[in-house]
């Protein structure tokens, strides 16, 4: 990539000095295209073909268009910039990075209420930045999981965890993912006030690193649930569109909002005050962890979850004191924070290891599997790498518990698991109407729908795409059959553990 390249892209994204010759760039195909490959090379972002490619570029020069535009105003108090979010279509963006579930009950009904008590506005300092206390974790990327809502709660649990104890402890979304499903969705939506019950129920949550983050839903592991690393003992509900509320508790800690954050000025933002224009249709979670001013403007410092890529190494500032009781992008609205004055519990004593058989055993975390069976009884054990896995028929390969169906043949672990618009959790009847070559017809029956579907017999799959789309425009449907029944297998697989 030529010098030219990266020169015109670094005067897009550091400042507007020069958004005058930007502006007439983005006319250029020529341009525009080498400022594209500049900037795939910045993000390593490759494409599958070249026609998805052209695309790409077609919607990262609208894009640029659009921050173009913007940063050429000259009056607004916050930049744009192409960031790693500049080759997706609004709606592709608010279709994978938000997650925040409201509604106008819930609004209405908030009432929770701790003992925590808030500063007198005269012991409230001018500015705060709770990152300079140690009390925020880095900036994390929730992917394309919707699933903002844990993100925002664990950094409000890590803040008041750090203010108590003293210790920054990095918290496990993951386990609130996966686990906290009672009420909230995993990566399809959730909301904060949940997820504090739930780790008040369950008596703490894990950390990240023992329950990592995998961007997508999982089955709970009900081992790691048991292991209570940091604990609250409730949580509080800010009074809604009560800025000076709002104020005294972040004064206090950081605290969990929701705001708008699907407006196309939020998916490119760069830098400064952001002051809208946005609604107060709140679809997305943040953190907000201090305040400042700047120039006579107020603001909030909020943590983002969509990693450091995005605005100022993650954060954004957002406009304060504006008069708007729902305030920016309604942040004023829903917010809320846990509350703890308790120790946490000691560390949990390590499980030790695992009992295959009186002269067999495998280490924590392992699972034992039985690798020679003679009349139904075992005489010689393998240790498989998982806690709680599934182990194979053939006696060499496990596969993990939330992925339990083992393919032999291909070397893969699938899950079982059925999508269909709209949601149904079971089918009344399957059939299989005919079979002609390689491919089979079957049919579905679902209360008040008919699905008839052309699949394609591949080994021990079938690859199906419902009518009217197109592959890769939908998740894959496979049918899997087994001695014992036959399965509907969706979503990603995942590689043996020999």
């Amino acid at each position: 990539m030529n010098f030219l390249c990266f020169f015109l892209l670094s005067l897009l994204l550091c400042s507007n000095s020069n958004s005058h010759s930007l502006l007439s760039l983005s006319s250029s195909p020529l341009n525009s295209s080498q400022i594209f490959d500049a900037w795939c090379e910045q993000h390593g972002r490759s494409y599958p073909s070249e026609e998805e490619k052209l695309y790409r570029l077609r919607v990262f020069e609208d894009n640029l268009d659009f921050v173009t535009r913007h940063n050429n105003m000259g009056n607004s108090s916050y930049t744009l910039s192409l960031n790693a979010f500049a080759d997706l279509t609004h709606h592709e963006f608010k279709s994978s990075r938000l997650g925040f579930s409201s509604s106008t009950d819930l609004l209405s009904s908030r009432s929770k209420s701790g003992s925590q008590k808030l500063l007198d506005m005269r012991d409230v300092p001018a500015s705060l930045d709770w990152r300079k206390s140690e009390a925020v974790t880095n900036v994390k990327d929730q992917g394309s999981c919707g699933a903002c809502w844990a993100f925002s709660a664990t950094g409000a649990i890590e803040g008041i965890n750090k203010i108590v104890t003293g210790s920054l402890v990095s918290l496990s979304e993951q386990e609130l993912i996966d686990c906290d499903t009672s009420y909230n969705t995993g990566c399809n939506g959730g909301l904060m006030d949940y997820a504090f019950q739930f780790v008040i129920d369950n008596h703490g949550i894990d950390t990240e690193q023992d329950y990592p983050f995998q961007a997508r839903d999982k089955s709970c592991n009900k081992d790691k649930l048991k292991r209570h690393v940091v604990t609250i003992d409730g949580y509080t509900d800010v009074a809604s569109n009560n800025e000076r509320q709002l104020l005294q508790a972040v004064a206090t800690q950081p605290v969990s909002v929701g705001i708008c954050g699907s407006e196309r000025a939020f998916q490119l933002y760069s830098k400064g005050i952001f002051n809208g224009p946005c609604s107060t249709f709140l679809d997305h979670a943040v953190l907000i962890v201090g305040y400042g001013s700047e120039n006579g403007v107020d603001y909030w410092i909020v943590k983002n979850s969509w990693g450091t890529g995005w605005g100022m190494d993650g954060y954004i500032h957002m406009q304060r004191n504006t008069g708007n009781s729902q305030g920016v992008c309604g942040i004023n609205m829903l917010a809320s924070y846990p509350t703890k004055t308790s120790p946490n519990p000691p560390p949990s004593p390590s499980p030790g290891p695992t009992r295959c058989s009186f002269f067999s055993q495998c280490g924590e975390g392992e699972t034992c599997c039985c690798s020679w069976r003679v009349l139904g009884v075992c005489l010689s054990w393998k240790c498989c790498g998982l806690s709680s896995a599934v182990c194979c028929k053939d006696m060499i390969h496990c596969c993990p518990q939330d992925y339990p169906i083992c393919d032999t043949q291909r070397n893969l672990c699938f899950k079982v698991k059925i999508y269909h618009s709209p949601p149904i959790s079971y089918f009344d009847f399957l059939e299989i109407s005919c079979a002609i070559g390689s491919y089979l017809f079957i049919l579905a029956l679902i209360p008040d729908h008919r699905v008839l579907g052309m699949l394609q017999w591949n080994r021990m799959n079938i690859e199906a795409f419902p009518p009217g789309s197109q592959a890769g425009g939908a998740p894959s449907l496979r049918v899997g059959f087994s001695e014992e029944s036959l399965l509907l297998m969706v979503g990603d697989s995942e590689n043996f553990l020999p």
